[in-house]
């Protein structure tokens, strides 16, 4: 893109009113990598640390429309999409891509389940993802209930994790972080798969409720590193120290499931969390 500064990341995804995840944990993490946030809403949810108590969805026509504002006039050096909610706002979100193939990079979370269990996504729109979508990106990076959901495959281990990863790139897609956190265990693995390579990222289970939005923001923050240049290996491996050290030091925040700091600073001299 020329001489344009690096960073403008436009982030396709619902609104969460708590601020722990959806467009609000995006731009916070957004930010946080240094990186300039844009948005195109999807959907606005009525939403807190107890779960998600309404959803109203954004017409189709302008979530093209906020898209291609964006594009048109600022540009972005990546794209996160997050909460599509429907197989419509899907095939528009790609149909609105593919008219700015200039984007070089494209961040696909497949948003499915809140995390209090509400349904994030209709049934039918994960057809749409699976086709539409995840042959443009350069990353997807589904949870293991969301990985098992787009290639019908149960995971219960590592090497369940490496199996789905090596389905999810036969979609089409670049590369794909299958990640562990649904798993037992006290360490944590997350799976990033290319057509050549594959490689395993571990760190310890922090054990806490203070895990809303880690999905969110942690594919948001690795679209702002790829956004300003960083290889998509060091851009995944800085994200997880982020997430990390945002749910150690999580302030504590509501009665359920509650935000990250999103103001985590790296090594120990980050206040731990009192809760």
């Amino acid at each position: 893109m020329g001489s344009l500064p690096q960073g403008r990341v436009l982030i396709v995804a619902g609104s969460d009113s708590g601020g722990g995840a959806g467009i609000q944990a995006d731009i916070k993490s957004v930010t946080a990598m240094g990186g300039f946030a844009m948005t195109a809403v999807t959907a606005i949810t009525v939403q807190n640390t107890l779960g998600v108590h309404g959803i109203h969805e954004v017409p189709v026509d302008i979530v093209r429309a906020q898209m291609r504002a964006v594009l048109d006039d600022i540009g972005a050096d990546a794209v996160k999409t997050g909460m599509l909610h429907s197989a419509e706002i899907v095939e528009a979100v790609a149909a609105e891509l593919g008219e700015h193939a200039e984007v070089p990079f494209l961040v696909v979370d497949p948003v499915m389940v809140a995390k209090g269990g509400a349904s994030l996504l209709e049934g039918s729109a994960i057809a749409a993802l699976k086709e539409m979508l995840v042959p443009l990106a350069t990353l997807v990076t589904p949870n293991v209930p969301e990985a098992e959901a787009l290639t019908g495959r149960r995971i219960a281990d590592l090497d369940g994790q490496k199996a789905a990863a090596d389905a999810l790139l036969g979609l089409g897609c670049d590369a794909v972080l299958v990640k562990g956190g649904h798993l037992e265990g006290a360490t944590l693995f997350d799976v990033l798969a290319t057509q050549e390579t594959i490689q395993v990222f571990s760190s310890p289970r922090i054990e806490t409720r203070h895990t809303h939005g880690t999905g969110c923001t942690l594919a948001s923050a690795i679209a702002a590193l790829l956004a300003q240049g960083i290889e998509l290996s060091l851009a995944v491996e800085t994200a997880r120290d982020y997430v990390h050290e945002a749910i150690r030091t999580a302030p504590g925040f509501g009665r359920g499931n509650g935000p990250l700091n999103f103001h985590a600073a790296f090594g120990e001299d980050a206040e731990p969390s009192r809760h």
